[in-house]
């Protein structure tokens, strides 16, 4: 099997390529900056600008692969906000070139979504219950949902997770990243009581999304960790690391100056994919594996 992964040099698409490398499987990676060093000997790397519809398109028809994989993303919520032209020729232009050459390659299509395409009136989102994004970078992600949805409704997956964390060498830094460096300095880390979500491993996430890709799952799922409070995720990692716990302060989301709106609860249920055989193991066994993960890479 030949697969395209896009956004191979971030978060999730670092965890990605790493277990993929571990199948077999003939792995073609696209990059825009730069690419990883260490996996140059052992797949081809891509260079696309997510930006160019057209040379999107052509890097696809070129490779002609069995599955894309599309991890790469616009990210930046505030970011987006702000450049919203740039989050809406990457979330939804790109992906909606993506789908259309996917279907004349005949290509499977796994895309990778968010629980920011819900407004977190209630939490505990359903595959079904209706998207109302608070955020602009919510409604670009819906839109490449849209997108891929309408154009291959019998070749594509739409997998929504929530607030990845993990190690990544090139990725920008996240949450557990900051808070875990934060604690072995023993410094205080400052996390919202009320801002609720599903975090997510994403290594544990790259397991699973390579399983789906083996069984070509279609529709929409909703693949994530434990509904948790971004304070209740801080104080869980200093358990696991042993730190002091009075060093996470709660804080309100409201106390901060945030240029595009959270969410107030945008977890996700998660049955339908344990009903399916995929799941994101117990927050404190998914912590355990980052902190030695990160010992092992970085320290």
């Amino acid at each position: 099997m030949k697969i395209l992964l896009t956004g191979a040099t971030g978060l999730l698409g670092y965890n990605l390529l790493r277990l993929l490398l571990e199948t077999g499987y003939e792995i073609i990676a696209t990059y825009h900056n730069s690419t990883l060093d260490d996996f140059l000997n052992d797949i081809a790397w891509v260079r696309v600008d997510l930006e160019d519809q057209e040379k999107i398109m052509q890097a696809v028809r070129e490779v002609a692969p069995d599955v894309i994989m599309h991890a790469a993303a616009y990210t930046d919520v505030d970011g987006c906000e702000v450049n919203r032209e740039k989050a809406y020729r990457i979330n939804y232009l790109a992906t909606s070139a993506i789908a259309r050459i996917a279907g004349k390659v005949k290509a499977f299509v796994v895309y990778v979504s968010t629980d920011y395409v819900f407004d977190g009136e209630k939490g505990m989102y359903k595959e079904n219950d209706l998207p109302n994004p608070v955020n602009y970078y919510g409604f670009t992600k819906l839109l490449g949902e849209v997108a891929i949805s309408s154009i291959l409704p019998e070749t594509s997956l739409i997998v929504r997770t929530s607030g990845l964390y993990g190690y990544s060498p090139t990725g920008k830094k996240n949450f557990g990243i900051i808070s875990f460096e934060k604690l072995l300095r023993g410094e205080e880390v400052y996390a919202f009581y009320d801002q609720i979500l599903s975090p997510t491993y994403a290594y544990a996430l790259a397991m699973e999304l390579i399983k789906i890709v083996e069984k070509k799952i279609t529709g929409i799922i909703h693949l994530a960790g434990e509904r948790l409070s971004r304070y209740e995720f801080a104080r869980t990692l200093a358990k696991v690391l042993g730190a002091d716990e009075a060093l996470i302060k709660p804080i309100s989301v409201n106390d901060v100056k945030l240029i595009a709106k959270r969410p107030k609860d945008s977890s996700l249920d998660t049955a339908e994919a344990r009903v399916q055989g995929f799941s994101i193991p117990p927050v404190a066994e998914c912590l355990t594996h980052f902190t030695n993960a990160y010992r092992k890479e970085v320290i």
